[in-house]
This record gives C-alpha cells, structure tokens and sequence, in this order.
C-alpha cells in the first residue's frame, strides 16, 4: 500500500514510517494538514493515517477539506490521543472511515489499514445531495427524483456551488469569485443562468428548489 501519514511527533512519526515499510508499505509523510494537503492535490495514496492535534490545521479540518473541497475518497484512520465520544463523533463527520487511539498496538495499526485497503474508496465523497437531487461530481451527471437534468457547464457549476453550500444562502460574489474565477460578468449574465437552471432544475416538479433571496444572493431549498 501507499500510505500518507499526517503526525507532527516526528518520534511517532518515525516509528509508524519505520513499521509500515519494514512490512513492506511505501510510505510519505506530511507534518500538519496544509502539508497533507499539499500533498494529496499532487498525488494518489491508498490510505490516509491521520493526526488530530497538529499545527496550522487539525486533523478534523483537514478531513473536512479533502472530502467535501478536494473530493477525495482516499480511506482515512484517525490515529490519535483524544479519546472521548464527541472526538470521535467529530472524526466520523468529518469523513473519517476508523479510529485508533493512542497508545496502540502496531499490529493492530496494521489490520485495520488492510481492512480500509480492501474496503476500497468511499463511493459517497463524489455525491453531492440535496433532497431529491443528486450531482455526481465524477460524472456530471444530475438527476431530480429519477429525472435526468441536461445542464451545460456553467449551470452545472452553478449547482455545484449551491449544493455544496446547502442551506446557506450563495452569493453574487461567491458565484463570481468560484464561477467566473473574479471576473465578474454582466449582470444579465448571471440572471439569464440562473434563469436557465431554474427552468431546468425546477420544471415539472410541483415545488421548486432553486429560490432567490433578495438582496442576499441564491440558494436550494429541499421539497
């Protein structure tokens, strides 16, 4: 397996290198989350071992970031010394797939990041849902209730960053900033999609999902 581990104990981080190779393992190493982010934009790993206290950027933020802004399906271990429920509550959320804590035995490490191995990706960090409204963000393929919706590449972006802010309002500028990356087109420009996406995400069905909020910006409401 090629593993990445997130650990700011360069001596916990030394030990856990030293084992998974020894039994065969390729292993990289990130020593805070902005590093392991970094790191997972340029490459692929089969598994992810995660610290949660570290500087710059826990382990629960980091987790956070690579499954709902990078979209990585990677399986990951929290490995860690924080041991309550809510700890481990914040992990899962957060998109963790197990949960070690520390001290531990480095046996067990190992089976349960071949148990992860075998498991396989997550097959839900590319869906996107809202209600009745499904976004494959590997496909691009959207449905409402069983209804295929044919959007073209701006609109699809559009919903994107609709269902992922859910239920909070999105912004002018916020569309502007992710969509138009800062160049903001006319104004007509931005009503004639949103008009085109509402037409498209909403005819047929007796509730719309697409709402306006005066003065505030856009977002789905579920029906």
């Amino acid at each position: 397996m090629k593993i990445l581990v997130v650990e700011d104990n360069q001596q916990i981080m030394e030990t856990l290198c030293d084992f998974l190779e020894f039994k065969g393992h390729q292993v990289d190493c990130a020593y805070h989350g902005e590093a392991a982010l970094t790191m997972l934009q340029q490459q692929r790993f089969d598994i992810i071992i995660m610290d949660i206290m570290m500087p710059k950027l826990d382990g629960i933020q980091t987790v956070n970031k690579l499954r709902h802004q990078l979209h990585i399906n990677t399986p990951i271990l929290f490995l860690t010394a924080r041991d309550t429920l809510d700890d481990k509550l914040a992990a899962f959320a957060a998109g963790g797939d197990d949960y070690l804590v520390k001290p531990f035995a480095m046996e067990e490490l190992l089976v349960r990041l071949e148990a992860l191995a075998k498991r396989g990706l997550r097959q839900d960090v590319n869906l996107l849902q809202v209600g009745e409204l499904n976004f494959d963000l590997a496909t691009h393929h959207v449905v409402r209730a069983g209804k295929v919706l044919k959007l073209s590449k701006i609109q699809s972006e559009i919903l994107k960053l609709l269902m992922s802010h859910y239920p909070a309002v999105v912004s002018r500028e916020q569309l502007f900033d992710t969509v138009w990356q800062g160049q903001a087109p006319d104004s007509d420009v931005l009503r004639s999609h949103i008009y085109a996406l509402r037409n498209t995400l909403d005819k047929g069905f007796a509730k719309p999902m697409l709402e306006t909020v005066h003065g505030q910006g856009y977002r789905l409401v579920r029906t």
